[in-house]
């Protein structure tokens, strides 16, 4: 049930047990941190609330009236709950400021994480950090079900029961190997794209699921034709190298293997590859601690 207006706050209650504690009201002012102008107003308003004077001003100081004796006492069990409850809730914020479940894609994870996790080392040292990577789709389940306090996806968009917030900016690129006839094209139409069956990731990929609505919005009746079905991008990569055919990845993953020669991309003409990279929690939540921070950093290296 609501409290009676008449039961006062605890910090008037905390300042007059220290009036009665230090004998002065300038004292315990200077003890809370505040004026005592502004001391005196709380104690007056205190008075205003019990309807009983609680405090006798002399020119020695303050001492309590018979009935700020007994609320005092009253005050003193109270008080020092709230002092319980503040630990209390302290404790439990060093634990959550302690560790931290994150859930990553994989190409945020290999590719953007760990950028972002020496900046979270410099600001908040003392996390521990545990990191599960999987496609977008196990993503979402980790923080829907718990596990996770932040996930980062690459899906368009933030499945059910989940908000999110865009916190990096990718494109998808078609590659293939050096000797593979389109490594000399200069571009390849959507069309032929669609036409063409490609190593792929598993379905649940945030980069087959961002690949699969780009071509299907301009190519209408398109179905999704895998080659091969793989589960890490560094498979995908592999298996590219070997010959096996072309495949759609982030351009993050393939930097490398593109500037050592390994991998070609021909241009996509007629189709925005581009995407965005999020950063999900759970409806009607905003990430705390640890999980704060690191989505504060994701967000400035997007600003970036």
């Amino acid at each position: 049930m609501p409290l009676s207006p008449r039961v006062p706050d605890l910090t008037a209650l905390d300042l007059l047990l220290s009036v009665i504690e230090l004998g002065s009201l300038g004292r315990a002012a200077e003890a809370h941190g505040i004026s005592q102008p502004s001391a005196s107003s709380r104690i007056r308003y205190l008075e205003k609330l019990v309807g009983v004077p609680v405090l006798e001003r002399t020119t020695l100081g303050s001492r309590p009236t018979a009935a700020g004796t007994l609320i005092a006492e009253w005050a003193r069990t109270v008080v020092d709950a709230a002092h319980q409850l503040d630990a209390g809730i302290g404790a439990l914020r060093e634990r959550r400021d302690s560790q931290l479940h994150v859930a990553a894609s994989q190409t945020v994870a290999e590719y953007l994480f760990p950028q972002w996790l020496v900046a979270l080392r410099t600001s908040t040292p003392a996390a521990a950090v545990a990191l599960e990577s999987g496609n977008s789709a196990e993503v979402a389940r980790a923080v829907l079900d718990g596990r996770a306090e932040i996930g980062f996806i690459e899906s368009p968009r933030a499945p059910k029961g989940l908000q999110s917030q865009a916190v990096a900016k990718d494109r998808l690129v078609v590659v293939v190997a050096p000797a593979h006839p389109w490594a000399r094209r200069l571009g390849i139409p959507v069309e032929e794209l669609a036409a063409t069956p490609l190593v792929q990731r598993e379905p649940g990929s945030g980069t087959r699921t961002t690949f699969e609505r780009a071509v299907a919005a301009r190519v209408p009746g398109w179905q999704p034709n895998a080659l091969l079905e793989l589960s890490s991008t560094t498979a995908i990569k592999n298996a590219v190298v070997g010959g096996v055919g072309p495949a759609v990845l982030s351009s993050l993953a393939v930097a490398a293997e593109l500037a050592a020669g390994a991998l070609t991309s021909p241009p996509v003409t007629g189709a925005d590859l581009s995407r965005t990279l999020r950063a999900v929690w759970p409806t009607g939540q905003r990430p705390t601690g640890p999980a704060r921070e690191l989505y504060a950093i994701a967000r400035r290296r997007l600003r970036s």
